[in-house]
This record gives C-alpha cells, structure tokens and sequence, in this order.
C-alpha cells in the first residue's frame, strides 16, 4: 500500500513546470468569482421561502426556539436576533455572518434549566432504554415470500408519493391561511412534482440495507448519507456536514445542531417499517438507528412512531386499531407520547377533527411547523378521524397545515400498505405514474415499480 506523504510527494515531483504567465491574476480572478457559502448560508439560514409552497422559513430562528424549548437558557442567542435581522435587512456580509457564527455558539454553550418541564420526561440515548419501557408483540411472521408483499410494499411507495406530492405546495402555512386560500383540499392544488426530499433519505437507507441488511449500523448509514444525499436542511444539514468532518453518530446528530427534534427522522420511518413488516420490534430498532444519524430522543421517537405504524399496516386491518396499538408502543416516560397522547384525548373527546386540532394548534405554538410535535399531532388526528378512509386522511392532514408533505407522505404509506391502489381514486395516482425525478445521486430517475421490487428483494435476501 502506497502511503499518503508517497502521494504527495509523487504530485510535487510529477507536477508540470511552472509558466510565468499571469498565475496572479488568474488566481485573483477565481477567487473574485467563488461564491461566498458562509454569506449565502447565513442568508438563507435567516430568511428564505420553501421551495414548493414558497412559505417563509427563518430556520436559524427557529433553531433557537427549538434549543430553548429542549430546557435550555437560549437568552444570549435570542438578544442576537434583532440585529441578525438588520443586518440581513442592510446586506451587511461582515455583520451577518459574524453573529450567525455567535449565535452557533450560543446554542452549543447554552445553559441546562434544571426545572424547565423537558427534564421532567425521561430522556432516551439508547434503543436498549427505549425497548425497556414498551412492550413490543411478538414478530407477526409475515409472509414476506408472498406476491401480496411486493404488492403492498409497490402500494405503500405510490402512496407516500401522492402524500408528499400533496403536501409538497401547502407546507409551512397554518389551518385557516389553507382555508383561506383553497377551502377544503380534497387534490393536488398544483400540478404534482416530485422533486423533493421527503424519500431521499429512505433511498439512502435502502441502499445500505440492500448491503448489510439488519446488521446496518449508524456508522454505515451515515456514509451512505453523503454517498446519495448532495444536500440537506435544518437537521440533515447539519449531520451531513459532521459526517463530511470525520463526525459519526450520535456525535452527528449534536455538534451544530439546534434542530436535532425536529420532523426529519419523522419524516422517514415508513423504510423501517417496509423492511420489518409485522415486526414492530425490529421496525422501532432500525428507526432508532436511522434516526441516531441526525436526531436524538424524542426526534428518533417520531420516526420510530411512523416505523411502527407502517410496519403494522402489513397485518392489521384497520386504522384505528393500528393507531391506538402503535400509540402503547410509545414509552409513557416521554415528553414525545405526552404529545400524541394529547393529540389523541382530543380525538376521543370531540366529534369532528377541526376541534380536536385546533386544541394541538394551540397546545403546540411554541413549536417551529418543521418540529416533530405538532405534525406528529397532525398525524394522529387525521388518522383517527379518518379511519380507513383515504381521502379523508388526505383532507384532514392537507388541512392541518404544518409540514404538510412529511405528514402526508408517512400516513398515507399506511393505506397503500393495509388496503393496496384499488381503493384509491384515479385523480391521485394518475397523475403521478410510475416515473419520478429525485435529487439523490444515481436516482435522479426513479421508477416506483423497479424502487418497490428493490425493497422486497433485500427483505427477502436480509431475513433475520
């Protein structure tokens, strides 16, 4: 094996000789011409519009609030916020970038509130504690061997699609502003595309699984993260960027990372349960491991909540039931059941969906649309006020508002996996088709067919 200073050296006595030909000035004029990322991102990470429904983000902000709301004094960083905003406001690139720097540090150095309410849950670091405080049935034995497999597993990646596609032009605004604007949404409100992120990182996962099967671990999916993935927001970004340093989980999930509970493990637990259908146990084990890459506690739980359900759809058959099953396999100790169990009482004790989220709507203001918490709300009461009715799941979560594309996506991956494509109406899968475009390497062309037949087959070579 060659060593690293023989490389170098190599290129030093290898290199071409040098020409006196204005190497100044060309290099002056590259670096005239580089953009500035730390300016840029300092920009967008301050202000910016979400790329399908154009609603404002300030995503730095809301990290902010996001850190406090995790027990933590976030008071020096929250005093930068006005004069992050001028500066903004003036184009001043010295000024902006320098305080989103000392904001980065405020958080990471922000003092622990020994007596705000998150330190009165229990705090999960490990599947092994996680485990201890439910009670998960036995593995269902599916049949995964089966032609119905393959079908419903086809089913659930075109639903998830149609909930992603749906929610794709509605995120990031509130309940009465969708009212406003489209009444009840019962369809796509603009012609569907499906350029986003909401399966990139299922894709990642899929490729690691289809090599290591349930033996993949944190590490490797993190190197499969910034094999696949060209960029990410908010948590993945973050991770992505650790992970590009040499920084594997749960470190990842942590440095730099104020948004480390927010929907981006949520938004990916349907993989986990496609790949352990009927067993919820092994389901809610491989989401812990996703999910350690960039997230932690409570923020693993949610995607351990959306694993679960979809790994359920293969053997229960019907919505309800699944929902209040999946809801006791969520430990009592966490501040993340308080939240759907909240959710959930409000279900029980109204008659219509829209009093039941108005109550979360309140309950949960303090929490950024991208947070875990009011869109695992979301989730619950549209799923218990539809049943098994697809459309009106898709009416209810579109209304809901929030990160409408990460709710969708994961609840209707239930459907397509419990009931199949036959009861659901041409208007969402037609337009669709089989043929979508992604932004992760190699998959820029996906077909849902060739992506549900992949999944099967590692399933099936993989068998615990």
């Amino acid at each position: 094996m060659k060593r690293a200073w023989e490389y170098c050296y190599e290129l030093t006595q290898n290199a071409k000789k040098p020409k006196n030909d204005s190497a100044i000035e060309r290099w002056a004029e590259r670096l005239a011409s580089a953009p500035d990322h730390n300016y840029e991102m300092a920009r967008a990470h301050f202000h910016s519009n979400v790329p399908g429904s154009g609603a404002p983000e300030s995503v730095l902000v809301g990290g902010i609030a996001s850190v406090g709301s995790m027990g933590y004094d976030v008071s020096k960083a929250e005093a930068l916020i006005e004069p992050a905003y001028k500066a903004y406001q003036e184009k001043n690139a010295p000024d902006l970038v320098r305080i989103r720097a000392q904001i980065m540090f405020e958080l990471e150095n922000a003092p622990k509130i020994p007596d705000h309410p998150y330190w009165s849950y229990k705090q999960y670091n490990s599947f092994s504690e996680y485990e201890a405080d439910v009670d998960f049935p036995a593995d269902a034995g599916y049949d995964i061997a089966s032609d119905d497999f393959e079908e419903r597993t086809y089913a659930g990646w075109v639903t998830q699609v149609i909930g992603s596609v749906l929610g794709t032009a509605l995120e990031g605004y509130t309940t009465d502003m969708l009212y406003d604007v489209f009444g009840e949404i019962n369809a796509y409100v603009d012609p569907p595309q499906t350029y986003n992120d909401d399966i990139t990182y299922e894709i990642a996962f899929l490729e690691a699984f289809k090599e290591y099967g349930y033996d993949v671990t944190a590490d490797i999916l993190a190197t499969y993260w910034v094999g696949f993935v060209p960029s990410g927001w908010s948590a993945e970004e973050a991770a992505l960027a650790n992970i590009m340093q040499g920084i594997r989980p749960p470190k990842s999930a942590v440095i730099g990372n104020p948004w480390r509970e927010w929907i981006g493990a949520q938004m990916k637990g349907a993989i986990c349960g496609m790949v352990a259908p009927g067993n919820y146990r092994e389901a809610a084990r491989l989401a812990w491991i996703d999910g350690s890459v960039a997230h932690v506690n409570n923020g693993i739980i949610g995607e351990i909540f959306n694993a679960l359900l979809v790994s359920g759809a293969y053997i229960e058959p019907d919505v309800a039931t699944l929902l209040k099953k999946v809801l006791g396999m969520i430990p009592k100790e966490s501040e993340y059941y308080s939240v759907v169990n909240f959710a959930y009482q409000q279900c029980l004790k109204n008659s219509e969906w829209l009093p039941a989220w108005r109550a979360c709507e309140e309950k949960f203001k303090e929490y950024n649309w991208i947070h875990a918490y009011p869109n695992a709300a979301a989730e619950v009461v549209a799923l218990y006020f539809a049943g098994d009715d697809f459309n009106k799941c898709m009416n209810i979560i579109a209304m809901c508002g929030q990160d409408v594309d990460c709710n969708a996506a994961q609840i209707a991956t239930i459907y397509g996996v419990m009931f199949g494509l036959s009861d659901i109406d041409s208007h969402w899968i037609d337009p669709i088709g089989d043929d979508i475009k992604t932004y992760v390497r190699t998959y820029e062309d996906l077909n849902l067919r060739d992506l549900a037949k992949a999944t099967v087959e590692a399933v099936r070579s993989a068998v615990l």
